[in-house]
């Protein structure tokens, strides 16, 4: 099973009623049982299946085996990918393209709300409890562009990936019987938590920027003082932690060298915590509480859906101590996480802006100086779509608060400089972002306007170009408003000849000094 079944809960106490005895937690044990009550009353395999896809709500891909019926597979998609490779005595089901090409060139995707039979020799697939007809697919993809899913890099394959990766990431941690957070591998109890005074954060990269993000979440909804330092500063300084102190560290690899040095020196003194995606790393190893943002893959040495899952960890994290700590009440939690919910469908959404940055993007390619600015929460995302753009098209980038422009920032402007200016609805801050914008205007810098507030008349006539995107919330604006950023480096470095996914003197894990 892949997905989230949103009211397992419930359905949890109505099986348990019925007298299902269950050996976890999970909400895929609650699947296997529901289907198995619906077998039990003598309905055939399909009608079964049927059955139990109409009780359940959510994202959900799974398989079942009834021991009656050993030579079928049972089958239901909604909202989570899953195909068929159809060989010769034999049909294969994986949840992407390039698992079964090793049999098969011929592939049945599924599509949302459809329920399958498969058996080594036929498939029968129904939607809305009818037979419905789904054409194989010829796949001519090479073993290169199979693993890249068909796209031609892998980072833009990820930056597509991101939407699935934050779901992965959500995954068993929301109970959505009471719509509250809950990290079942935070060993801390309450009151260890409640006693935490300070919280220091430790990376590099972008991870760094992450932390920056993360600063904002603990603040705001668990009002603990957080400080953010770069790995390789923590290491070399005489940090002023104690018991009460909680250092975290956020790392894509677990194994960055100055992180790992970070997290053994906090250690010592404080307690200590990793966001991470790798398991079995050396940072997990390091600290007792580890959550795992469950990203998978990265290959591309820029990094995209790692970031994105780094920030849903830390929004659950903080959103988990303010829980713990008393400092939001239930309805407030439940909003959060509400919203947080929307986001995998969010992101899809953002994506459809994909073609009007690939075309704006040729505008910029001559370009050798790009400034990215931006208030508030969002700012962090400013330096992280510099670091991109520099990072893999070798164009020299920086992220500045817009409220520094003129301190500074301001005297580069002229009609060769290009200046991305990030605009979250926020009614201060958009209204400030837009001041800043305009004096880039008057001096004559070529504006790009990244957005999530739709229809702004005075930016589109201050801004070159605009970017708008979908709303969800001020604090998950910066995942979203991150995307369009990730795709304008990306389309700007191909369009320039760089090698996107191996740019010149970087490697995807930093693992010395």
């Amino acid at each position: 099973h892949n997905g989230i079944i949103e009211n397992y809960s419930e359905l949890r106490e109505e099986l348990k009623a019925g007298g299902a005895v269950f050996s976890s937690e999970t909400d895929t044990e609650v699947g296997a049982h529901l289907l198995n009550h619906f077998v039990q009353t003598g309905l055939e395999p399909m009608a079964a299946l049927r059955a139990t896809c109409a009780k359940i709500r959510g994202s959900y891909a799974f398989l079942a085996i009834d021991s009656k019926y050993p030579d079928r597979i049972l089958v239901a998609k909604n909202a989570t990918p899953i195909v068929i490779g159809l060989g010769e005595g034999e049909n294969i089901i994986a949840s992407d393209i390039p698992a079964v090409l090793g049999t098969s060139r011929r592939v049945v995707i599924l599509e949302d709300g459809d329920l399958a039979e498969v058996r080594a020799d036929q498939i029968a697939v129904e939607h809305a409890g009818k037979p419905v007809e789904r054409r194989p697919q010829i796949i001519t993809w090479d073993p290169v562009t199979a693993q890249k899913g068909g796209f031609k890099h892998y980072m833009l394959k990820e930056i597509h990936e991101q939407g699935q990766a934050i779901s992965d990431t959500l995954l068993g941690r929301i109970d959505h019987a009471t719509g509250r957070v809950t990290l079942p591998e935070i060993t801390y109890t309450p009151d260890e938590l409640r006693s935490i005074k300070r919280i220091m954060m430790v990376s590099c990269g972008t991870a760094w920027h992450a932390c920056l993000v993360a600063k904002f979440y603990i603040e705001t909804f668990a009002r603990i003082p957080c400080e953010v330092d770069y790995s390789s500063e923590f290491r070399y300084r005489s940090p002023v932690i104690d018991g009460d102190t909680l250092v975290i560290a956020i790392s894509q690899s677990g194994e960055t060298a100055d992180t790992l040095a970070a997290i053994d020196l906090g250690g010592k003194k404080s307690k200590t915590l990793a966001i991470c995606n790798v398991l079995g790393a050396s940072i997990p190893r390091k600290v007792p509480n580890t959550i795992f943002t469950h990203a998978g893959p990265e290959i591309s040495v820029a990094s995209t859906k790692a970031f994105s899952t780094q920030l849903t960890a830390a929004y659950l994290l903080a959103v988990y101590l303010a829980q713990v700590r008393g400092t939001i009440d239930i309805d407030r939690e439940q909003q959060l996480v509400k919203e947080l919910m929307h986001l995998p469908a969010v992101v899809e959404e953002t994506l459809k802006a994909l073609p009007q940055i690939e075309r704006l993007s040729r505008k910029y390619t001559t370009a050798r100086d790009f400034l990215y600015v931006a208030r508030g929460i969002c700012y962090p995302i400013a330096l992280e779509g510099a670091l991109k753009l520099k990072e893999i098209s070798y164009i020299h980038a920086e992220g500045y608060p817009a409220g520094e422009l003129k301190h500074g920032p301001i005297a580069l402007i002229d009609e060769n400089m290009p200046v991305v200016v990030i605009l979250q609805r926020s009614k201060e801050l958009f209204e400030k972002a837009l001041s800043n914008l305009k004096e880039v205007e008057s001096r004559g810098g070529k504006i790009i306007a990244v957005t999530d507030t739709v229809g702004s008349k005075e930016l589109h006539a201050a801004a070159q170009d605009v970017i708008e995107i979908p709303f969800i919330s001020e604090f998950l604006s910066p995942v979203l408003l991150t995307i369009p950023l990730q795709l304008l480096a990306y389309y700007i470095a191909v369009f320039n000849g760089t090698d996107v996914d191996l740019p010149r003197n970087l490697a995807k894990s930093v693992t010395v000094e």
